[in-house]
């Protein structure tokens, strides 16, 4: 299995991208074809110690920076690693892609290069947001901005099959991120998906889910358009980057403090622990015709490591191909 990696998307490129990268080599086994300035990419490997075993190096001269416009990037730098990478994929010389690049640039590069799979317009982005009782899958989170009530029912389908098969979970719960619990609630789009959604074969809905509910991690898909999945995401991590930080300020207030952190260390650990992004890696944008993955742009080596391992899976387990049946079944049952 060979992975395609850009080697300069991120904040921390291309230092995090090759701890990251060597370490996934070893640990899963894949074989990677890194995409990229080779001289700088080389550079940084000699000066930490990084080895190169099992990564093949393409060169490329230009890079996607995030202030680039995306369409327009796309069709002018030619032989950016974003570019590159993915055309390397549609021709079948990489079983998936890897990017912690600008998250515009790979949504329309997944359109227009890799295309799509049948029956989806767009491809949608998709996380696994940390919660409560279980992460969720958090679905469109912020690729397509204004969405029809077909393609949210579309992503009720693909973020099921992912759930299913990426994270092992049988019989994945959906729910529709809604101001209300009701059938009657939401804007017309909504109360129209909402029915839609109820006669989708194939998934499991369980109804609308009011964004109070959400963090508790009780169903396993949410569904909703880039907008409002944006908003969700950046006010959850804001409010648990806001709690952690409260958390410690009173740990450290005082020796009373110091002496219950002392106690609580173990819990607290395993709260970071369950609210780290990195240990997912990163966001699948479900609906191209191979797997293109999204690391986050402030990736450290173990969310870089943990996104190819998430390429990993999507490829072994067919994902892709799992999700064009099931949009099938749901493009038949829709003309009926």
């Amino acid at each position: 299995m060979k992975i395609i990696v850009d080697m300069m998307g991120g904040d921390n490129a291309p230092l995090a991208v090759l701890e990251g990268t060597a370490q996934a080599v070893k640990e899963y086994g894949v074989q990677v074809i890194g995409v990229g300035s080779e001289e700088l990419v080389r550079k940084t490997a000699a000066e930490h110690n990084i080895p190169l075993d099992g990564i093949e190096l393409v060169n490329c001269t230009e890079n996607i920076e995030m202030c680039d416009e995306p369409a327009r990037a796309i069709r002018s730098k030619k032989d950016s690693s974003i570019v590159v990478g993915l055309n390397l994929l549609k021709e079948g010389k990489g079983d998936a892609f890897v990017s912690a690049g600008s998250t515009g640039a790979l949504h329309v590069g997944a359109s227009l290069i890799v295309r799509t799979l049948k029956g989806v317009k767009r491809p949608a982005l998709a996380t696994m947001v940390p919660a409560k009782n279980k992460a969720y899958l958090l679905l469109d989170c912020g690729a397509n901005v204004e969405c029809r009530p077909e393609m949210l029912a579309a992503f009720a389908v693909m973020g099921s099959c992912y759930v299913n098969k990426v994270e092992g979970r049988t019989a994945p719960t959906v729910a529709l991120a809604n101001n209300g619990a009701e059938e009657s609630k939401g804007t017309p789009m909504l109360r129209e998906a909402h029915q839609l959604l109820k006669a989708t074969p194939g998934i499991r809905f369980v109804g609308n889910i009011e964004p109070r509910d959400v963090p508790n991690g009780d169903v396993d898909v949410v569904v909703c358009d880039g907008f409002t999945g944006n908003v969700i995401l950046k006010l959850t991590e804001g409010v648990a980057k806001m709690l952690l930080g409260m958390l410690k300020e009173m740990f450290l207030a005082n020796l009373g403090g110091k002496i219950a952190y002392l106690l609580l260390k173990s819990g607290v650990g395993s709260l970071k622990h369950q609210m780290d992004s990195e240990e997912y890696g990163g966001a699948p944008f479900l609906g191209a015709k191979q797997p293109v993955i999204k690391a986050h742009g402030s990736s450290k080596a173990k969310g870089i490591k943990n996104a190819i391992r998430q390429a990993k899976i999507c490829v072994e387990n067919d994902l892709c191909g799992t999700m064009q049946s099931a949009l099938d079944e749901l493009t038949t049952s829709q003309a009926d």
